[in-house]
């Protein structure tokens, strides 16, 4: 009696077996060593699919996750967000609230979206007609994919710029209306950002800051022209929005 064994999905061996109710057709010695050659193929057919496994694997490339336009021009579109470490797209629910907040001051705005990320914020101020948007992203994978998801929309009003956030505040600025500042928790990053804001030059005399951090910190030292607006807080996170006055 004949039997044919194939191991797993892989075509890379099939092994013939004897039954030992005819075995009498070999001696035992040979049946032995077939045996061993058999155990040793096996060990190695079980090696290579190992490796294969492993190799695949590494292959792959990194998942990614999904922002939503909630309204306006592009409203509806899902755009693919890098999965870098620490990155906390601006939820939807979270979103929806805050562009309530500026339904009347993000159209025709100039809007800076500092520490980007997925650039949820700046993708819906362009959708909502905002005059021009600049992201500003530090990790270049993340960066590179803002790129790819400005030339998906063809969105002529979004300009990207792949440097560290508190590097680019540094220089003299031109004043936006609009100021998103969503920072990686817990790093130190909201204070310097502020101060740079305010003293060289980026911000319009009645400009609007919003500002997302972790539930915990409090926000003490911020200038004395800036006046809460709203403020809210979802889950393990807080976000307000400032009002300026000129100084």
């Amino acid at each position: 009696m004949v039997k044919t064994v194939q191991l797993g999905n892989s075509n890379l061996i099939s092994v013939t077996l004897c039954h030992l109710e005819c075995s009498g057709l070999y001696p035992s010695s040979k049946r032995n060593a077939w045996a061993i050659r058999y155990s040793i193929t096996l060990l190695a057919v079980k090696k290579s699919m190992v490796r294969r496994r492993q190799q695949n694997s590494s292959q792959k490339k990194p998942t990614t996750g999904f922002v939503r336009i909630i309204s306006g021009l592009w409203k509806g579109r899902k755009l693919p967000v890098h999965d870098a470490e620490g990155l906390r797209p601006t939820t939807d629910r979270v979103k929806e609230t805050l562009f309530n907040w500026l339904a009347q001051e993000v159209p025709q705005a100039k809007c800076l979206d500092l520490f980007a990320g997925s650039g949820s914020l700046g993708f819906e101020s362009a959708s909502r007609q905002a005059e021009h948007v600049t992201m500003v992203e530090l990790n270049p994978h993340a960066f590179q994919q803002l790129q790819k998801n400005v030339a998906s929309l063809n969105a002529r009003n979004i300009q990207v710029v792949n440097t560290d956030a508190l590097s680019f505040l540094k220089q003299s600025g031109t004043a936006h209306h609009v100021v998103f500042i969503d920072p990686p928790f817990r790093k130190g990053l909201l204070d310097e950002a502020v101060t740079l804001l305010e003293q060289n030059g980026w911000l319009a005399d009645d400009a609007m800051i919003y500002i997302e951090t972790e539930k915990e910190l409090n926000i003490a030292d911020l200038p004395e022209n800036w006046q809460l607006h709203r403020e809210k807080t979802a889950g393990q996170v807080s976000y307000r929005l400032y009002e300026r006055t000129s100084a």
